[in-house]
C-alpha cells in the first residue's frame, strides 16, 4: 500500500498577521476585498495569499496588482512575511471562491477562521486561513 503524505512551510504567527494588516489597509484604500486567505497550494508545496476582488474584473488584473503593490509599501512588515510575489490576485467569480463560499461566509469584516484537510463538492481544501470569503 502506497501513501502519500504531504509536507508543508507552516503558517507562521508573522504570515497570519501580515495578512490581517493587508486586509485591513486595503478596507482603508478605495480596493475592494470580497476575499482574502491565506491558502495552501498542494502542488507547489507553498502558501498563496489569495485576493479576490471585483476590481480585478473591472480595472484588469495588472492594475488591481499595481494598487496592491502601492498598499504593500505602506505597511511596515520588515520581517517579509508577506510580498507581492505571495500574493495572487483573482476574481470573486472564480471556482476556488464559489467552491468555498458554500460552507464559509464571513461578512464585511476580518475574521480568523483555519479551514484544514475538508472536502466540498469533491474537491479537498489542503489548508487555508481565510479573513474574508463573502
Amino acid at each position: 500500500m502506497v501513501t502519500e503524505t504531504v509536507v508543508k512551510e507552516a503558517l507562521s504567527k508573522e504570515m497570519i498577521e501580515a495578512g490581517s494588516n493587508l486586509t485591513r489597509r486595503l478596507d482603508e484604500t478605495s480596493f475592494v476585498v470580497s476575499a482574502s486567505m491565506w491558502f495552501f497550494n498542494v502542488d507547489s508545496s507553498s502558501w498563496r495569499y489569495i485576493i479576490a476582488s471585483p476590481q480585478v474584473d473591472s480595472n484588469g488584473v495588472k492594475n488591481a496588482y499595481k494598487k496592491v503593490q502601492d498598499t504593500l509599501a505602506t505597511l511596515s512588515n520588515g520581517d517579509g512575511s508577506i510580498s507581492l510575489r505571495d500574493i495572487t490576485l483573482i476574481s470573486p467569480n472564480d471556482p476556488l471562491i464559489k467552491l468555498l463560499k458554500i460552507v464559509i461566509s464571513t461578512g464585511d469584516g476580518i475574521s480568523g477562521i483555519r479551514f484544514s484537510r475538508n472536502l466540498i463538492n469533491g474537491v479537498l481544501i489542503e489548508d487555508a486561513y481565510i479573513y474574508r470569503l463573502n
